[in-house]
């Protein structure tokens, strides 16, 4: 793997990364239940890519 490659797929992971902690910020912000914003937290903590696009397209709409 080249170098640049190297250093794309480094700051894709720290993207990732970050938008999973913003992502469970907004759930832990939202007007869910303590046991509802655990499970969204752990979904998107042990699935980030499925987790974070779950949480974008079902559970912002609700989350309000």
């Amino acid at each position: 793997m080249s170098d640049s490659m190297t250093y794309l797929a480094i700051a894709a992971a720290v993207g990732l990364i970050a938008l999973n902690l913003l992502a469970i910020i907004s759930v832990f912000k939202s007007n869910r239940t303590v046991g509802a914003k655990a499970l969204w937290a752990i979904g998107i903590a042990i699935f980030p890519v499925l987790g974070l696009l779950f949480w974008l397209l079902a559970g912002l709409r609700r989350a309000h």
